[in-house]
């Protein structure tokens, strides 16, 4: 055989070992297949003789009745009838024999159809003693109940197993999420080596051992070196062969597993399982290395009695011992809630405050990865790995928290930060895009210790390859890298209640921003239309007004002084004022009820036509109008375009005071997140410029930054226009100014995928240009 198939041998290959129907029993009793409801007895251990007096030939194929005669088997029947037997074995009566001095124990139950007894000796007359052991159990309960950590716990539970059944040595055993086991608890000879914190492989309790383990709590074997007695059968092709005894308390033994007993130098063995939320947590193993150790059923019982009650304690004993970390992480969710409440935002609340992320679960480093930011915290790899992480965690990774304390062995490309990142605990906030919130934890180096080598399951002699456990147990130390302390649950529930919390949250906010916006767009939509109807309805006084001032000039301007005149004169003109207050109002108004025309326009083409109606001015005022490259084509509202050039134009030239005046047309590209191409427009001048405090001013109607008569005059309407037009088509208006060097104004039409700010940073400042 070649190396390579030596390797490819290791103990899991007991898997495949039909262990619950091993053919034979262990031969401290007797066991009895019967059918039903004729109580035939179809199979048959084989020692019946040693401990009845009865040769197995004499009972196959009888009525069990022949066995235990008609009273007894009546009782028999009347306790089947009123008790639950199925896959439940319980003690049925005491059976007496004519002629035999022992008593025995019979322990029923059914499986596969068929019924199973169990005979084993009696010593249950003895009522003081079985008082006692009520009374130890009583007590065992108490005082593992008054422990305050489950290793106090275990090392109580071991102490008081060990004085119950009289074992050498009683170990605590707990399982590992990898399937491990270590032993967290032992009470000992003094002269005996410790196995306290000794690590286990998984092989060593194969997967169908710990099936037998969940659904049977208690397993003794009295003597390791035992010879099996074989089962008969009334007839070899008979169903019931072979006999299923998962639930049989003589079940022969694996030959692997006792000849690791015996490379372990027990002579005798039992375990009582330890069982949390219907899984496997640990095992109670007791060993015995002086002699065969037989324990009687009421002990077993009393035993496996004990098994269920403690294992009602280890989650509450598992909780205690959490509860204070768990309120800490409580009180540390409820602020970091309080703080993205105040804030606004997920992302500062989670990270700008104190306490945060770092303050949540013990943890070295944080990443907070949401909507393209990633803010990071302590130590961490450098940012283009928590994207490449996380990216991967949202292919690879459905669950919605994922905590290991391995992160190198799922994700390899993390290795190099392994110093950092050996431990992970991510929490994803969306399921469509990578959003995640990060825990990392740092590599700790440490020395595990094994129960002998587990990287040796197998024995080769002379060339061939036979399954063997191992037969050295003593300590191998194993140096494990790459590993971070593991997440305790109560962590990774923490983490899955934060995750909760911020979702409500974000929810919620949506829910009030959506509303917000109803309202807002409610109320704009109220005010624009009372903008309109108001300002329709004042023109009518307003005109009477205007007229009635020049009637009386007209016909009574003999009759008053040069102070009435002018008095009459002044409110013409202010009357002349308000209609154009007015009529702007309309126009603004109208700008944000009108549907836009959606249709593409060329710009060069609307540009030529603002500039040919603006002609005069430019001709009066001496401005140079400067288009250096030709504008794209955009789709767009074809007279509003015009009219937000024609305003931006038109202030360009009216606040120029510059010797030689001239304004410049032009654009941008930028290339959105998508790939596609878009546009930064700008108009500039060298005019007066504006002052950076008034620059988000200049925007509101009917503000003005000089005198009413200063600057050609005006209302100060027309940039307030210009920028709803703005906003109405998806986009954006700002400026760029230096006072007497000139401005910038730049606007996007249409939503730009660049971020905005990015976008003021890139827009260079206002220059004079000769």
């Amino acid at each position: 055989m070649s190396q390579e198939s030596d390797f490819s041998i290791d103990l899991t290959s007991c898997d495949r070992e039909p262990i619950h129907i091993p053919g034979s029993i262990q031969p401290h009793g007797v066991l009895f297949a019967l059918t039903e409801p004729d109580l035939t007895v179809v199979q048959s251990s084989a020692n019946t003789f040693a401990f009845l007096g009865r040769h197995p030939h004499e009972l196959l194929g009888q009525p069990v009745s022949t066995l235990l005669g008609d009273e007894q088997t009546a009782y028999l029947r009347k306790t089947l009838a009123s008790e639950q037997v199925e896959e439940n074995p319980l003690y049925t009566f005491t059976l007496t024999l004519s002629g035999v001095e022992q008593h025995f124990d019979v322990i029923s139950h059914r499986t596969g159809g068929m019924l199973i007894l169990e005979l084993e000796p009696s010593t249950q007359g003895d009522q003081s003693a079985a008082l006692r052991v009520y009374r130890m159990v009583k007590g065992i309960v108490a005082a593992c109940q008054r422990t305050a950590t489950v290793r106090a716990f275990a090392q109580t539970l071991a102490g008081s197993v060990r004085k119950l059944t009289g074992f050498d040595r009683v170990m605590v055993y707990q399982f590992q999420s990898d399937g491990t086991g270590i032993v967290i608890a032992e009470e000992k000879r003094d002269d005996f080596e410790t196995y306290l914190d000794l690590r286990y492989p998984a092989s060593d309790i194969p997967r169908q051992a710990r099936a037998l383990y969940l659904r049977n709590w208690l397993r003794l074997i009295p003597d390791v070196a035992y010879q099996p007695v074989p089962m008969l059968a009334a007839a070899p092709g008979h169903p019931s062969v072979p006999l299923d005894m998962s639930f049989a308390a003589l079940r022969s033994v694996s030959p692997i597993h006792i000849e690791y007993l015996m490379n372990m130098e027990v002579q005798a063995s039992m375990s009582i399982s330890l069982i949390k939320n219907d899984q496997l947590w640990g095992l109670i193993a007791c060993h015995h290395h002086t002699g065969p150790h037989y324990l009687p059923y009421d002990i077993r019982a009393a035993c496996e009695f004990l098994g269920h009650m403690v294992s009602l304690q280890i989650g509450e004993k598992e909780a205690a011992e959490d509860a204070a970390y768990t309120i800490a992480l409580q009180g540390v969710q409820a602020e970091l809630v309080q703080h993205m409440s105040m804030a606004n935002d997920v992302v500062a609340g989670l990270t700008s405050f104190k306490p945060n992320l770092m303050q949540f679960v013990e943890a070295d480093g944080v990443a907070v990865c949401l909507e393209g930011q990633c803010v990071l915290l302590g130590e961490t790899p450098p940012e283009s790995a928590v994207r490449q992480l996380t990216n991967w965690l949202a292919e690879e990774i459905a669950d919605s928290v994922f905590a290991t304390e391995a992160l190198p062995e799922h994700y390899p490309p993390i290795t190099p930060f392994a110093a950092t990142a050996s431990g992970l605990l991510a929490v994803r906030l969306a399921r469509s895009r990578p959003n995640y919130l990060l825990w990392f934890r740092p590599e700790v180096i440490r020395s595990v210790r094994w129960g002998g080598n587990p990287e040796k399951p197998v024995e080769v002699t002379e060339g061939v390859t036979r399954l063997s456990p191992r037969k050295s147990f003593e300590v191998w130390k194993e140096t494990v890298t790459r590993t971070a302390l593991p997440w305790r649950t109560c962590e990774v529930t923490a983490a899955r209640d934060l995750r909760r919390a911020i979702i409500d949250l974000v929810l919620y906010k949506t829910e009030e921003l959506s509303r917000l916006n109803d309202e807002l767009t409610r109320s704009n939509v109220e005010l624009d239309s009372f903008a309109y109807v108001a300002s329709h309805d004042l023109k009518e006084p307003l005109r009477g007004l205007h007229n009635y001032a020049h009637f009386l000039i007209e016909d009574y301007g003999e009759q008053l002084d040069d102070e009435g005149k002018d008095k009459l004169t002044t409110l013409i003109r202010l009357t002349q004022r308000m209609e154009t207050l007015i009529d702007s109002l309309l126009h603004y108004s109208r700008v944000g009820r009108l549907e836009l025309t959606w249709v593409d326009v060329d710009l060069n083409a609307e540009l030529a036509d603002v500039v040919a109606l603006l002609e005069p001015r430019l001709h009066e005022s001496d401005v140079e109008l400067r288009i250096p490259q030709s504008l794209p084509q955009v789709h767009a509202d074809q007279a509003r375009v015009r009219e937000v050039f024609s305003n931006l134009i038109t202030n360009a030239i009216k606040y120029n005071d510059n010797p030689e005046k001239w304004v410049e047309i032009g654009y941008q590209p930028l290339r959105g997140d998508d790939g596609a191409e878009q546009y930064m427009f700008f108009v500039r001048d060298n005019g007066i410029g504006i002052p950076e405090e008034h620059q988000e001013a200049i925007f509101r109607i009917f503000k003005r930054l000089h005198g009413r008569d200063e600057y050609g005059g005006g209302v100060g309407a027309g940039l307030t226009i210009v920028k709803k037009i703005i906003e109405r088509h998806g986009g954006t208006i700002w400026l760029t100014s230096q006072p007497d060097k000139g401005s910038t104004f730049w606007f996007t039409l249409g939503k730009v995928d660049t971020d905005l700010q990015q976008m003021r940073r890139s827009a260079p400042k206002a220059e004079t240009r000769e």
